[in-house]
């Protein structure tokens, strides 16, 4: 790394260390906006998965009171209703946390992008100037909300397909229709469609987000 002219220290007040500052800052920044994203994952997994587990502890507590019969459970006409009627609402309940997840992936994405615009505006600067940039990415469009096959992407279609089980069965148990493999299998791809669309409508409605106001004209980095 070669030293700063001393003409540029004195005409912006900038040292070396100021920009060392700024890239020590950057990387604390990235790792802090990961490690919330990947906790704020693993939370609204826990939880999806504790409530998608609550029709199983009650049909395991009322076998145990011997409220029902435990063969009964065995056979789906022999199921009760209520049973039925408590995969779907646990199914209802577990579209919170998915929908929390979009929220956190949402927001931590924003958060990344913002660091990205934030390191482009110094990068030039410290590659110009000291023969250094940081190895991180400037690309305020980076990353990409909407991404199937990513981590996010595959967390949210499992747990899409998982709730429109839950829902797809409930309802047709409570209705009294007779299973029917491919109804079941239509039906959960239906529902998991709504759900993995709310998904992709979400992500990309953040992406083409409106620019915020610029009252100083700051130069727009993002273009």
């Amino acid at each position: 790394m070669r030293k700063i002219p001393h003409r540029m220290a004195q005409e912006d007040g900038l040292a070396p260390n100021h920009f060392l500052q700024l890239a020590a800052v950057d990387f604390n920044g990235v790792y802090a906006v990961h490690l919330a994203a990947k906790e704020e994952r693993l939370k609204m997994t826990r939880l999806a998965l504790s409530l998608l587990s609550g029709p199983f502890f009650a049909a395991i507590a009322l076998a145990s009171a011997k409220a029902v019969d435990p063969q009964s459970l065995t056979r789906w006409q022999d199921v009760p209703w209520y049973l039925f009627a408590l995969v779907i609402a646990f199914g209802v309940l577990s579209v919170l946390p998915f929908l929390r997840l979009i929220e956190a992936v949402n927001a931590h994405a924003r958060t990344a992008r913002a660091i990205n615009n934030f390191r482009l505006l110094y990068s030039t600067k410290l590659g110009d100037e000291l023969d250094w940039t940081p190895n991180l990415p400037v690309d305020p469009r980076f990353p990409e909300t909407y991404a199937p096959l990513a981590w996010p992407g595959i967390n949210v279609m499992v747990l899409a397909t998982v709730n429109s089980t839950y829902l797809t069965v409930g309802v047709t148990g409570l209705s009294g229709q007779e299973p029917n493999l491919l109804l079941l299998m239509t039906g959960i791809l239906l529902v998991a469609l709504v759900h993995y669309g709310v998904y992709y409508v979400r992500c990309n409605v953040s992406r083409r987000r409106r620019l915020p106001r610029n009252p100083y004209r700051i130069t727009n980095m993002e273009g």
